[in-house]
């Protein structure tokens, strides 16, 4: 019975993915913690992996070195994007310091601001929350919870060998378009931190 609805989920993602690599995302516009203009047409060519992270979190800072080594491969770019700290812009920076983060950080601010990054991206209602973008800039990927850098790097190898039309890997669900406001129930076995409690509820933004 396992075996059967296994191969069943499988099917459907896989014409669920054939669909999702049609849509190109919206060419995200941050300013990073040191005033750099960071554009995803920018990174033409590389993977980039858009992650939502807050410094109270602590499945955040679990990923933290596998972020790192991403973001050290030459075909990989890592953004970071620090988010509902409230008043406290100082636990971001100390965050990053003390874990050494080498990649850009936004400065996002909160969920419940008026523009907040995820705008740009797509869905967040609760930390980590990652976005994978194809070399040819489409949103290929919806990761919520803590990344697997193995997991991630052997998406990025079928990908360029087998195609967009092939979807193997089911930690991972694919998503056609932030505007087209599309979120398929995760797969995934981890469980991600959520957020605080004056931020139960979740984001009222239409995407």
């Amino acid at each position: 019975m396992k075996k059967w609805f296994s191969t069943l989920c499988l099917a459907f993602l896989a014409v669920f993915a054939s669909q999702a690599y049609a849509a190109k995302a919206v060419n995200f516009q941050f300013t990073d913690s040191k005033g750099k203009t960071i554009r995803l047409s920018d990174y033409k060519g590389k993977w980039v992996l858009v992650n939502f992270w807050a410094p109270w979190c602590p499945r955040c800072k679990m990923e933290f070195n596998e972020l790192n080594d991403l973001d050290a491969r030459k075909d990989f770019v890592v953004i970071g994007v620090a988010m509902d700290y409230g008043i406290d812009e100082g636990s971001v920076h100390t965050t990053v310091q003390r874990f050494n983060l080498r990649y850009p950080q936004i400065i996002g601010g909160n969920r419940r601001d008026p523009n907040p990054p995820s705008l740009q991206v797509g869905p967040v209602d609760f930390y980590p929350t990652s976005y994978l973008y194809s070399p040819s800039g489409e949103i290929v990927m919806f990761i919520p919870g803590i990344i697997s850098k193995q997991k991630i790097v052997a998406f990025t190898e079928q990908y360029r060998s087998t195609g967009a039309t092939e979807f193997a890997q089911n930690d991972f669900v694919p998503v056609s378009s932030t505007k087209a406001g599309v979120r398929p129930a995760s797969m995934t076995s981890k469980k991600p931190a959520k957020a605080k409690s004056q931020d139960k509820k979740k984001a009222t933004t239409s995407y």
